[in-house]
């Protein structure tokens, strides 16, 4: 996953700019690496928008807009039309962090995905991961 696994980056204690660098990144960039870190056989690219879709609302139409708009993924997630009220069953731990105890809004909602599709790289079923 890009964005590295820092302490302080989780947890979120100052800035965004200053503390998470890669929330500024285009989102274009991170999906596209999270869709190819699929299951071994490949990415399951139908997937990860199902996961994007359930986590944030965007449907196919929806995500491939904000991808032709090249936003980064600090918008992507301000302006998500739909937060699930689910998310917060996502535990466990990504990057050595309990994704559940992460303080910064922004980058616990992208832990949340990261979270997921780890879930999802791992084999588990779809229905789990989807909290179903």
């Amino acid at each position: 996953m890009s964005g590295g696994c820092d302490e302080a980056e989780n947890r979120g204690g100052g800035g965004a700019s200053e503390e998470a660098p890669h929330l500024h990144d285009e989102l274009r960039q991170r999906l596209s690496a999270l869709r190819c870190e699929g299951r071994e056989e490949g990415p399951h690219q139908s997937e990860v928008d199902e996961i994007i879709e359930w986590l944030f609302g965007y449907d196919a139409a929806g995500l491939q807009g904000v991808l032709d708009d090249r936003i980064d993924v600090e918008t992507f997630v301000a302006n998500a039309p739909s937060l699930n009220p689910n998310r917060s069953l996502i535990t466990g731990l990504i990057c050595g962090i309990r994704v559940e105890e992460i303080e910064e809004p922004v980058m616990r909602e992208i832990r949340y995905l990261d979270k997921l599709i780890d879930e999802l790289a791992r084999g588990k079923k779809m229905e789990k991961i989807l909290r179903a």
